[in-house]
């Protein structure tokens, strides 16, 4: 009793000292789990206080490749332990290098050393747990066709196993790597899957917040930004019952961008001072405000000064980034042809002015505009023109021409087919 009472006291120790002391907390907690959890319950309990504190240690001084040797090394005791509080550490110790930044190639890394592990030990629940990491990790570093190779396989194991809750995270995951592959197809279908699995199981807050997350996400692919609203909104509010700020404050951007995308300023600056959008301010929503004023004012200056001034905010999320390209874009179109609307001539360099932005720019779109024939003309390369052309309205001669030629084609048809049965 003592000397549970002596290790107890010891991490305590260790704890107070391990901001401003680091290298004593280190050898204290070091001590203790070289002597191992021992037989009874206290002093299992304080070997795993003493790897926690030790794990968070070198997560908030940014030790990276001790955390990962405490990983590796502490995996021979695990093993003694039960198979679900091993699988639940495991996980802890993994989860202390999410918040450590530049470390994702050391944790797939780490990831694929306890999948073998967990081969090696027959512990099939913590390697399909892992291998769900795995994918997610994967997924960050855009290798998609490997996480796409994992989660085929891991389907085919949990269909058999009929492991419901694991299907579900990983059909949402492939929906995932297929929407950021462009195959929307599948990625919807995958999606379907992920919900009716989860129809038949109690799904966790989380996972459900990422189900809404995904199917808003693939609603605007669509175009259609008002159901994607109503899903990010239930999102929104899963990740923030949960204290996920981080997806909390992603959800509210998305919920911003549809009501820019579709034109509804006043809603933006309702949304900017809700309790949500108050709670999770910051530069995220600044920049969505940004956007959303420079929307609403019509102004291509005043867009692409956002985007400058808000680069990462706006950047670093691809989802975001696609939508507000493809709004430059439309907002761009628009204003080209408000511009060119009373010339039949009129001169690029003119037009570049008068939107202010960049010749090359502004004839890369005049072209493509062409080309897709939202205007119908040429440009003048030599003169550095753009010539209008009057749309002609259809001659109705010509379709009562193709009729014609169509019907006479059937006859003609018809007789063939007659003198071949006769020839018979």
């Amino acid at each position: 009793m003592a000397v549970a009472e002596d290790k107890a006291k010891r991490i305590a120790e260790a704890h107070k000292l391990a901001k401003d002391s680091p290298k004593e907390a280190e050898a204290i907690y070091k001590d203790i789990l070289s002597k191992g959890p021992g037989s009874t319950d206290a002093a299992v309990k304080d070997y795993e206080a003493a790897l926690m504190g030790l794990g968070e240690l070198y997560r908030d001084h940014k030790q990276v490749n001790e955390l990962a040797e405490l990983v590796q090394t502490t995996r021979s005791v695990l093993s003694s332990f039960a198979k679900a509080k091993t699988a639940k550490l495991v996980r802890q110790l993994l989860d202390f290098f999410t918040t450590i930044p530049n470390t994702l190639d050391t944790q797939i890394s780490v990831t694929k050393s306890c999948i073998e592990w967990a081969i090696s030990e027959r512990r099939g629940f913590l390697r399909q747990n892992l291998e769900t990491r795995l994918v997610s990790l994967y997924m960050q570093k855009q290798s998609y066709y490997d996480a796409l190779t994992l989660i085929n396989n891991l389907l085919k194991e949990l269909k058999r196993l009929d492991d419901k809750l694991v299907l579900v995270e990983v059909q949402l995951l492939e929906s995932r790597v297929y929407h950021a592959l462009g195959n929307l197809p599948k990625g919807r279908a995958a999606l379907t899957s992920a919900r009716t699995s989860a129809a038949s199981v109690y799904t966790p807050p989380l996972l459900q917040a990422g189900l809404d997350m995904q199917s808003g996400m693939l609603h605007a692919e669509d175009q259609d930004f008002n159901t994607a609203f109503s899903y990010f909104i239930e999102a929104m509010e899963g990740y923030h019952s949960q204290d996920e700020a981080q997806k909390a404050t992603s959800a509210l951007q998305y919920m911003l961008l549809c009501k820019i995308m579709l034109n509804l300023g006043d809603d933006v600056n309702q949304l900017m001072t809700s309790k949500q959008a108050i709670k999770y301010a910051g530069k995220n929503l600044d920049a969505m405000k940004a956007v959303a004023r420079a929307h609403t004012n019509r102004s291509l200056e005043e867009y692409e000064r956002a985007l400058s001034d808000y680069r990462y905010q706006l950047g670093s999320d691809r989802f975001i980034a696609n939508h507000l390209r493809r709004l430059y874009d439309a907002m761009l179109e628009q204003n080209l042809i408000k511009v060119i609307e009373p010339f039949s001539r009129v001169e690029i360099d003119h037009i570049a002015k008068m939107v202010g932005l960049d010749t090359q720019q502004v004839e890369r779109k005049l072209s493509q505009m062409i080309l897709d024939k939202v205007i119908i003309g040429v440009l003048d390369q030599g003169a550095g023109c753009l010539i209008i052309f009057d749309e002609a309205e259809r001659d109705q001669g010509y379709d009562a021409a193709l009729e014609t030629i169509e019907k006479l084609n059937n006859v003609v048809d018809v007789l063939y087919a007659n003198q071949v049965s006769m020839l018979e």
